[in-house]
């Protein structure tokens, strides 16, 4: 059973552009993980300890993902988050149905999985696992 799910309208009109128009704008490694849906390595990636007050957007279409009101650190090495902006991402059980992947809703870029359950004292008990690579990062400084 595949579970789909769009939290919303997302931002008019989709980004669809061939892998070489996706290679010719991303990093090897931010192509690999947004498109071929690769994972970056644990603890590594640029956000994953950033706490700064702002907002997360989609590596690949500059959508906005996650404000960082919704941020938290859950120790697993990659950012987290309890919850997305509503229409940013769609939620799909992965095949195997253990998992659940999270891709940009305007690009379908790959952006990690979302875990429910864990006991995390969020607002939604929710974990939103998320690739640095998939992101960029715009203070509140700037985006405002």
């Amino acid at each position: 059973m595949a579970m789909k799910e769009t939290l919303a309208a997302p931002s008019t009109g989709s980004v669809q552009k061939h892998d070489d128009e996706w290679r010719a704008v991303l990093s090897p490694e931010q192509f690999r993980v947004l498109r071929e849906k690769g994972t970056e390595t644990r603890f590594k990636g640029e956000y994953t300890k950033m706490f700064d007050e702002g907002t997360y957007t989609c590596a690949g279409c500059a959508t906005p993902l996650y404000k960082s009101t919704t941020k938290f650190d859950s120790g697993c090495g990659w950012p987290a988050f309890f919850d997305a902006i509503p229409g940013a991402i769609i939620q799909t059980l992965e095949p195997d149905g253990r998992r659940v992947e999270i891709t940009c809703a305007k690009c379908d870029g790959h952006l990690g999985h979302v875990f429910k359950g864990e006991g995390f004292p969020t607002a939604t008990n929710e974990r939103h696992c998320v690739n640095s690579v998939s992101l960029k990062f715009n203070s509140s400084e700037t985006s405002s």
